[in-house]
């Protein structure tokens, strides 16, 4: 989600923080409904700040300064088109939210159980709480449940008869002229909380009450009922506003404009959005202010988990931004069944902080940092675990014991792999000469952590020097105000949560605008991948313009992937400003932002256009989604004079040679250019030109040498990955694959030799010496790797799954149906395998054909 930091006020408003409290989602507004999600001391916690679109007050989606994007659809119309799609998104915008108002029915429910045996109690001579207590505590809850109920009884049996002329607007209508129920909850909201906190602690009877609220689940639940506390339960009308504003936005969007509720909408949708924007923005207690002695007012801002280097290691640091200092703690251990705390390890005022200008990178110290190959090896296992417990909880026989220990083994390589992976440094300074560094995984969080501290610096800050206890209390309140709550990897995520994407996502850069002075502009491209984020893409430099035409597609590989980043540069060719350290990015940020990868709107074949603003830039894109399960189909080309899609052995008799043209051509141009180029094979070429490249040689153009000397590197190394991927059959074939995964899985030394050569020498010769001749290349890659950071470990994993991988009878044979299982499936293996050969001495074709072992295994 978008940090909460970026808005315009340093002091956020509780609107501002729930507005990031939705997982936006066109198919329907679960939300944050994984039902509640706990924080280890059973309290409920706030969801991911920083992983999806805010939504803001304005109701359409933000950028990354918070202006307004611009629909990128006609009103009432679905990618595809037609008004009667767009009724039927209508309808599907309305099933979900009507599945959550459900929900939240259950939930006011749980709410007012507990209300009358409570009151009943109040008149006694023992009461568990006195009726003004009571009164405070569950004030307007069964006025807003009977709202709520009947819009329900009134909403279903629209949607269960649903054709093009219901109407739902003056439903929504009259929801929205009841709000002043809400603003009432909402003023009262503070007290109630305090109340039920303060009663709490006075009576154990009713702490046993507030702290396992039992809620109804929804009716196709197989779970009957769900635990909750009070003060989570307290907090869901605040919620329930914002969200009923939200699906009034996209009702909008896809009803057209001559229907009867457009207006009726439209006006229900101009009282909420008065109605949030008059609320108090002090109102959420999880975000309130930490009053200093001085009865000065400390908002948290921002609060995120960051790798800091500290005496040469790395460690994992929760870092709290106030209105007037950063704060940087880890949490202490504490005995089983305690509350968790934070210990702060070092803080700085705002007044006092500065940043690493380009000078200081010489005292930048070393840093600890794993190879390549065993950051993928982390990644793999992850995969690998995830399609276990997978099978584990389909096979349901399984205990849930054993899925905790494969959960606790995935934690453990996901936390290792978070801590491992930041590379970009962050160097803060204190003016009294302390300077700490942290490690980030991307130029878009250094950014937002480096904008957010300057937008408070521009106030008259003064330094501050806080005594040992207003520093206990300051760090005690920050188990409170925190709102990142775990750190961001796959185990601490509900089962209930999407897994991410697999596969390949198609994206186009068409253009930008907004650019007030001409420039050398870029972007590049950033997904999520194993809880950071990964740059996977990056446009061509276009020269001196204020609105640069990209119009590049890139084809991304996708693992988990839930969110797509755009970051908007200038280029600096000033060699003077260039920085030593070799991580740090010296061109200039003009602009950056993110959209949710939401798999109903990628995954139609269409493409999907959509707008990001950012900081008054807009940048136009398109994008669809290929999963992996059928990018990974081959599909025999229907034009046998070409190479692309036909049999190698085809092409090499027509050409009359040992090894296809292409296969050649590709890889003595980057031998000849691109062996010094940092991530060769791994970095994306312009889709577009590995297009151009492959009809070319389709065609058998004869300026085709011509056209690859003029190519971008990427894009030629990317035609011959293609070429590899979209062969009939993969090149070491489908009849030797079971063989080759039996052989790789060999414990004994010399077994596994005679094996894996064994079933090389079964290979027809043109896929054998085609093969050879691009291990070959592949180690001169590697021998590259200080400067290309390509290893022979790196160049396993892109070719591997590439060149080897189970045929679709395989596949189905083993019931594998998720995406992400035959990611995980046997590509450990594939991956093991070319490293084998890539590690093997020199292997000679003729020496193979010639040495025939005398224990050779069968295929």
């Amino acid at each position: 989600m978008e940090h909460l930091s970026t808005r315009e006020l340093p002091r956020l408003s509780w609107i501002d923080t729930l507005y990031s409290n939705f997982n936006y989602n066109t198919d329907g507004y679960e939300g944050d409904t994984a039902e509640d999600r706990k924080s280890q001391d059973g309290s409920e916690t706030m969801p991911f700040i920083d992983e999806s679109p805010t939504m803001s007050p304005h109701l359409c989606a933000r950028g990354q300064d918070g202006e307004a994007v611009s629909p990128t659809r006609p009103e009432g119309l679905l990618p595809g088109g037609g008004i009667e799609k767009g009724l039927e998104m209508k309808k599907l915008v309305l099933s979900g939210f009507l599945a959550s108002e459900g929900i939240y029915i259950n939930q006011l429910e749980a709410l007012l159980l507990p209300m009358k045996p409570l009151k009943a109690t109040a008149t006694t001579s023992k009461p568990v709480l006195t009726m003004e207590q009571i009164d405070t505590i569950f004030f307007m809850i069964q006025d807003i449940f009977e709202i709520h109920k009947e819009f329900y009884d009134a909403l279903s049996p629209n949607i269960q008869q649903w054709d093009e002329k219901v109407t739902v607007g003056h439903l929504f209508q009259k929801l929205a002229s009841q709000l002043g129920v809400y603003k009432a909850f909402v003023d009262n909201y503070k007290v109630a909380v305090e109340t039920a906190e303060k009663c709490s602690q006075a009576n154990s009877q009713f702490q046993k009450i507030s702290e396992n609220l039992k809620v109804k689940g929804p009716k196709e639940s197989k779970d009957c009922t769900t635990s909750a506390t009070m003060e989570a339960l307290l907090y869901k009308p605040i919620d329930r506003v914002t969200r009923s504003t939200l699906v009034l936005h996209d009702l909008l969007k896809h009803t057209p404009k001559d229907h009867p509720d457009f207006t009726l909408l439209q006006d229900a949708l101009r009282i909420s959005q008065n109605f949030l924007s008059s609320i108090n923005e002090e109102i959420d207690p999880r975000r309130t202010a930490v009053t200093t002695p001085k009865g000065e007012v400390r908002q948290l801002v921002k609060d995120g988990f960051l790798v800091e280097v500290s005496e040469g290691s790395r460690k994992l640091r929760h870092v709290f931004l106030f209105t007037d200092l950063l704060l940087c703690a880890k949490m202490k251990k504490t005995a089983v069944g305690r509350h968790q705390q934070y210990e702060c390890k070092w803080y700085i005022p705002l007044a006092d902080l500065s940043f690493q200008t380009l000078d200081d990178s010489d005292s930048l110290p070393h840093v600890q940092t794993l190879p390549e190959h065993e950051i993928e090896e982390m990644k793999i296992k992850i995969s690998s675990i995830k399609s276990e417990i997978q099978k584990e909880k389909k096979a349901q026989k399984a205990q849930s014991r054993n899925v905790d220990r494969l959960r606790k083994k995935m934690n453990e390589q996901e936390s290792c792999l978070l801590l491992h992976s930041p590379t970009i440094p962050f160097r803060i300074h204190n003016k009294h000469g302390k300077s700490y560094l942290f490690l980030l995984s991307s130029d878009y969080e250094r950014s937002e952590w480096r904008e957010s501290i300057q937008k408070l610096q521009k106030k008259d800050l003064q330094a501050c020097v806080l005594s040992s206890v207003e520093l206990q209390v300051l760090t005690g309140s920050c188990f409170k105000l925190r709102t990142v709550h775990n750190i961001p990897v796959t185990s601490n995520k509900d089962d209930d949560e999407s897994p991410g994407l697999y596969g390949f996502l198609h994206v186009i850069v068409h253009k930008a605008t907004g650019f007030k002075e001409s420039a050398n502009l870029y972007c590049t491209l950033e997904v999520d991948s194993f809880g950071y984020f990964v740059s996977k893409a990056k446009t061509r430099v276009f020269r001196d313009t204020t609105e640069p035409r990209w119009n590049e597609e890139f084809e991304i590989e996708l693992e988990g992937s839930q969110c797509l980043r755009i970051l908007c540069y200038e280029k600096c060719y000033d060699k003077s400003k260039l920085n030593k350290d070799d991580n740090e990015i010296v061109d200039k940020i003009m602009g950056k932002g993110q959209v949710q990868l939401d798999p109903q709107t990628v995954q139609s074949k269409n493409w999907h256009m959509d707008v990001i603003e950012m900081n008054g830039i807009k940048v136009e894109f398109s994008m669809k989604f290929t999963s992996r399960d059928l990018s990974l189909k081959r599909t025999p080309s229907k034009k046998q004079s070409g190479v692309f899609g036909v049999k190698i052995s085809v092409v090499t008799k027509r050409e009359r040679s040992k090894v296809p043209y292409i296969v050649r051509q590709c890889i003595e141009e980057v031998e000849k250019r691109g062996i010094d180029e940092v991530g060769i094979y791994r970095i994306s070429g312009v889709a577009t030109d590995i297009q151009a490249l492959k009809a070319a040689f389709d065609a058998n153009t004869k300026d085709i040498l011509v056209m690859l000397s003029d190519m971008d590197i990427n894009a030629i190394a990317g035609t011959l990955k293609l070429y590899f991927r979209e062969l009939p059959e993969p090149l070491l074939t489908d009849r030797l694959y079971p063989a080759f995964m039996e052989g790789i899985a060999l414990s004994d030394p010399a077994a596994k030799e005679n094996c894996m050569m064994h079933l090389l020498r079964s290979l027809p010769d043109p896929n054998l010496i085609t093969f050879l001749t691009l291990l070959e290349h592949l180690k001169r890659v590697a021998e590259k790797e200080p400067v290309n950071k390509m290893s022979l470990h790196n160049l396993a994993t892109v070719f591997g799954p590439t060149l080897l991988r189970p045929s679709e009878s395989e596949i189905s044979k083993a019931h594998i149906t998720l995406a992400s299982d035959i990611w995980s499936h046997d590509v450990m293996a594939q991956v093991q395998v070319l490293l084998y050969y890539l590690q093997h001495p020199p292997i000679s074709f003729a020496e193979l054909k010639k040495n025939t072992l005398y224990f050779s295994t069968d295929v």
